[in-house]
């Protein structure tokens, strides 16, 4: 086939790649973007969408159950698996073709292939109708990342789940063990044991949530051991036994092994980026633990070659990699745009209660050797949480105690990674301490907790 010129090419239409893509379009630029498998990558059709869909039905199931709490009754109260399932992949379908539709819109060339970089400026697909070659000045790698699977510990879609099988489970599990409690591990532990999984949460570091803040970990480890979950911190799965119907995990903890049956795993142990087969090794892109080293401003190095999201490393979440596509796409089109800063992008984990945080936790504040006022504001003075029946969680904040700047935002409770924004502004903006005092929250509402926060690291706190 004849070969097809552009400004710019990008590889993967997920977060980071279809935003950078339609960026570039409005800006001028004459693009395409080729994706192997879904529009919205990983993300809208395996990760962050369906997760919440069900998640959501897992909340829903959750306050039917405390309908006497709220002067209401329910009875008979149960759950169809598969048709929350199918929720879920109805929604993610919704947003696939979506994505479909707003590339269209904006006149985004679209090849569905397998895409390499064979020399600089160039991109072979491999396509169902044979091999299309594309020039471009400008090539943006957006191939995102997949579950690490450990040996002996790897998936096989029956008894020990990756995230995919998780949300497409061929069945319920009764007795289930979570591997690894980062964001995907809890957030899938928080909804099977929601639906009524026995669950055990294996975690290799000293806490659960190893991200986030001490404080915000040891809080979330007690609310959900409250909730019938066993929590193992410091172990580690050395070995499973598959038999039918039934996994024996050998469990290390303090130096002993132990042995425990469940009928279902689930592995979330990290992610490894799809930097195969692209060609990098040749074009002398430098490639650590699968993840493409890159500048601030997301280039490679290699001439006119950029990567943004999950492939160019930590943090690995959607909105970095969306931030990411705009940042490459407008310095391309030839502007000025501000790199992205890693430490004010939030993280948030949609488990039951949920957790959100921005910039320093208080333990790395004072390892950077700054000199801190940390403020602490419970659910159960704030009357819009009480209401809810939503009084269990606390927002923290980390400042420096000479300049008043926010170094830090974290929170545990309802709906907080609706809050956290908040936050994120004043970090983005630069605001002080004062600035966040003199700011008038409205009332009654949960966000009122984040301003007691603030003033709480001064002396200054009125509900508490």
């Amino acid at each position: 086939m004849a070969s097809q010129s552009f400004d710019m090419i990008v590889i993967g239409a997920g977060p980071g790649g279809y935003v950078a893509a339609i960026r570039g379009a409005q800006l001028g630029l004459k693009v395409a973007i080729v994706e192997r498998e879904h529009m919205g990558g990983i993300c809208l059709n395996w990760g962050c969408i369906p997760t919440k869909a069900m998640l959501r039905s897992s909340e829903v199931f959750h306050l039917m159950h405390r309908a006497k709490e709220f002067g209401l009754s329910a009875t008979g109260i149960g759950y169809d698996l598969d048709a929350v399932v199918k929720r879920s992949r109805g929604v993610a379908k919704q947003l696939n073709s979506g994505v479909g539709h707003l590339l269209k819109k904006h006149k985004v060339t679209t090849i569905m292939g397998e895409a390499s970089v064979p020399a600089k400026g160039r991109v072979s697909v491999k396509t169902d109708k044979g091999t299309e070659d594309l020039s471009a000045k400008h090539i943006v790698l957006a191939t995102g990342a997949r579950a690490r699977e450990l040996p002996g510990l790897e998936a096989d879609g029956d008894l020990v789940w990756t995230y995919k099988h998780a949300l497409v489970p061929p069945h319920m599990p009764k007795k289930l063990l979570v591997i690894g409690s980062g964001a995907i591990g809890i957030e899938f532990a928080s909804f099977y044991n929601t639906l009524g999984a026995e669950t055990t949460v294996v975690e290799v570091m000293d806490r659960i949530l190893p991200v986030e803040d001490a404080e915000i970990s040891a809080f979330a480890k007690k609310a959900f051991t409250k909730q019938g979950m066993k929590i193992m911190e410091k172990a580690m799965v050395k070995q499973l036994d598959r038999a039918k119907g039934r996994v024996t995990a050998h469990i290390e903890t303090g130096g002993k092994v132990e042995k425990h049956d469940f009928d279902t795993v689930i592995s979330a142990v990290g992610i490894v980026g799809n930097t195969e087969g692209l060609g990098l090794e040749a074009l002398g892109v430098k490639v650590d633990r699968t993840h493409v080293v890159v500048d601030e401003y997301c280039r490679t190095g290699v001439d006119g070659l950029y990567a943004i999201g999950d492939i160019a490393g930590a943090p690995w979440l959607a909105h970095k990699a969306s931030h990411e596509g705009v940042m490459v796409a407008e310095l391309i089109a030839g502007g000025h745009p501000h790199p992205v800063r890693p430490d004010s992008i939030a993280g948030c984990t949609y488990c039951h209660p949920q957790i959100a945080s921005v910039g320093l936790t208080e333990a790395q504040a004072k390892e950077a050797g700054h000199k801190i006022k940390v403020g602490r504001f419970p659910f159960i003075g704030n009357g819009k949480a009480i209401a809810l029946g939503e009084a269990e969680g606390m927002v923290k904040t980390v400042f420096d105690a000479g300049t008043g700047e926010l170094l830090g935002a974290h929170m545990i409770g309802a709906e907080v990674t609706e809050l956290i924004q908040g936050y994120v502004v004043g970090r983005q903006l630069e605001t002080t301490e004062e600035d966040l005092m003199n700011t008038v929250f409205p009332h009654p509402t949960l966000s009122e907790m984040m301003h007691e926060a603030v003033l709480d690291a001064y002396g200054r706190a009125i509900h508490i």
